[in-house]
């Protein structure tokens, strides 16, 4: 060999020694469907424990045309000792690559529930590699023929309570996923090259949350060429276009079951995304990763002196996101507290995003249950995520969720028992001072003030106010309700007209009264029901403090206890930049209980 020669691959050897190690492999030849007959003998390779990849023999019983999602389907039978200890075929055997004389046919995708294990069904290679053809996820390969046969796919749950694992079921019903609860935390000692055991019968993790907690549903690599990847042969979600995180896994040991046999496993390292899902598998890049929901959590525990911080990163998706952050959330009330039943919260956060006023949503609220508190606790951060995500006019990115939530076993609650001002006559103009009686849960009433100014343009004669808590159904629609003929108070949450614009939906729930207000506002009604000048008269009000918060108009900021706020009804904003023929504006005060019940007082207006 000459010297040049030596020097050259010298050189050569030195540049592929100091290349990161990435998964190198002849690509194999593969079998198109039509090559395929009854009798056939192959094998298909996975992961059983571990990380070693085991063989078991597969042979083909049929070819079932156009019975699968994406076209034909192979009927096998699968056998040899991996089978035997797995009890069959196993869930999250999905995307076992099968090759029949040396080349790939398709990945084991499907079976049947309570029978016979070991026959299950396995999608074309050729379907699979489409998932790579796909521009922007635009075109969807196929209607489902065999939803009725795809096996539930177990999520992996690591970090989760008990009580969150079945609002995770609860919740993740309608798309065929069952969480299961593995006990191990995901490791993020990704050190750039963790893909390199990515192969053909490796188990990966399609991953929907990590951090603290961990969710996410393992299966088989399929095939691996280049950065791309395919795996599973069936739908994750069949979301089409997708924002998973892909993600190494382990897998602890594989359960035979009666029902269903199942790996038990963990994601690991994150080394990719996830951005195709559809009929015939899941597609991939390695190192990209998908978008994302940030979560910072704190929960704090009164009774137990307890503070914990948690964090997380939610994938983001439109539907999915604000069930997973909120659920997240809600897993963090029930590790600080250690229990389920009933308590006060105080929930705060703040959303970044764009395309919102000032880019921030912030939020706070009382709530109060003797249920789980935990549950209510959650309700409108989950309404707030669900409003930017699914909103009807532009597209938001969630840049950062920071939640704060102190937990108390007290009830702090309060009723409403009466209401004064320090005059009844009055001219338009005046600020009246109204002393309202409320009655702590087991506890001597206390007197909250509040400072009410009439309106500059108010005609003389009485003058009708309602005093309610926050989070009671406003009188004035109850008696405008009645006066129409409607009693159902479900119908008072969708008398509102809809929000014209994202600013407007965001303002509406952003401004909201709290279940922790004392609202006074001017009551105009007509009707057998009307309030008369000196009857005092009130109609029934709902008496639950779980009432989600009223429909009324929108109050402005959180203030300290007894600090008045005027509301404009017309522009829900403060009295300050209301228009001067304002008549309707109303007036809280913030709490430190949560107010239930309401009364009425009568203001004789002078010239």
């Amino acid at each position: 060999m000459s010297t040049l020669i030596r020097r050259c691959l010298t050189a050569l050897l030195a540049v592929l020694l100091v290349l990161p190690i990435t998964y190198v492999q002849a690509a194999p030849e593969f079998m198109p469907v039509d090559q395929i007959s009854k009798g056939m003998h192959g094998i298909a390779k996975t992961v059983v424990a571990g990380n070693k990849i085991e063989d078991f023999d597969v042979e083909v019983l049929d070819v079932m045309k156009q019975k699968g999602p994406s076209g034909d389907l192979i009927l096998v039978r699968t056998s040899g000792d991996v089978i035997e200890r797995t009890g069959g075929i196993a869930q999250g055997m999905s995307g076992s690559p099968v090759y029949i004389n040396g080349k790939l046919v398709g990945a084991i995708a499907y079976g049947w529930s309570l029978t016979d294990h070991k026959i299950g069904m396995v999608t074309p290679i050729a379907d699979m590699l489409k998932l790579w053809e796909l521009n922007g996820g635009q075109a969807e390969l196929a209607t489902p023929g065999l939803e009725a046969n795809k096996v539930s796919t177990p999520l992996m749950a690591s970090g989760f309570g008990e009580q969150a694992l079945r609002m995770l079921a609860d919740k993740l019903k309608p798309y065929n996923l069952i969480p299961y609860d593995v006990g191990a935390s995901t490791s993020d000692d990704n050190n750039g090259i963790a893909y390199k055991t990515v192969e053909p019968g490796s188990t990966i993790g399609v991953q929907l949350v990590r951090g603290d907690f961990s969710l996410g549903a393992l299966g088989t690599v399929t095939y691996v060429e280049g950065d791309k990847i395919l795996a599973f042969g069936h739908p994750f979600l069949k979301r089409g276009q997708a924002n998973y995180f892909l993600t190494d896994a382990d897998v602890y040991t594989t359960v035979a079951g009666l029902e269903n046999s199942f790996k038990v496993g963990t994601a690991t390292e994150a080394i990719g995304m996830i951005n195709q899902d559809r009929g015939a598998g899941v597609a991939g890049k390695f190192g990209q990763f998908p978008s994302i929901v940030p979560l910072r959590i704190t929960v704090t525990d009164k009774s137990l002196g307890r503070t914990n911080d948690y964090w997380a990163q939610v994938i983001q998706d439109e539907e999915l996101a604000p069930t997973l952050s909120a659920v997240s959330v809600f897993n963090s009330i029930e590790k600080t507290t250690d229990r389920a039943g009933s308590g006060t919260a105080t929930v705060n956060f703040e959303i970044s995003a764009n395309g919102i006023p000032g880019g921030l949503f912030k939020r706070e609220n009382m709530f109060y249950t003797q249920g789980n508190i935990g549950e209510l606790a959650i309700a409108e951060l989950h309404e707030a995520l669900a409003l930017l995500a699914g909103n009807q006019f532009v597209p938001v990115n969630i840049m950062d969720v920071k939640v704060n939530v102190v937990m108390d076993t007290e009830r702090r609650t309060a009723t409403i028992v009466e209401a004064k001002a320090n005059t009844d006559a009055v001219k338009s103009g005046d600020t009246v001072d109204i002393a309202v009686k409320i009655k702590p849960f087991r506890s001597e009433p206390v007197i909250r003030h509040i400072a009410y100014s009439v309106p500059k343009d108010r005609q003389p004669g009485p003058l009708n106010l309602s005093v309610r808590g926050g989070g009671v159904v406003s009188v004035a629609q109850l008696i405008g309700k009645r006066a129409t003929g409607e009693d159902d108070l479900s119908k008072l949450f969708i008398a509102k007209a809809r929000p014209k614009s994202l600013d407007e939906s965001v303002n509406e729930l952003v401004n909201r009264d709290r279940n922790n207000d004392i609202v006074v506002e001017v009551l105009e009604a007509s009707g057998p029901d009307a309030v008369q000048a000196g009857e005092g008269k009130a109609p029934k009000t709902i008496d639950k403090f779980e009432t989600a918060p009223s429909p009324a108009l929108p109050s402005a900021a959180v203030q300290k206890d007894g600090d008045a706020r005027h509301i404009s009804a017309a522009s829900n904003k403060p009295a300050a930049a209301a228009k001067k023929d304002d008549s309707k504006r109303k007036v809280c005060i913030t709490t430190d209980y949560i107010i239930d019940g309401d009364t009425q007082l009568v203001l004789n207006v002078k010239k």
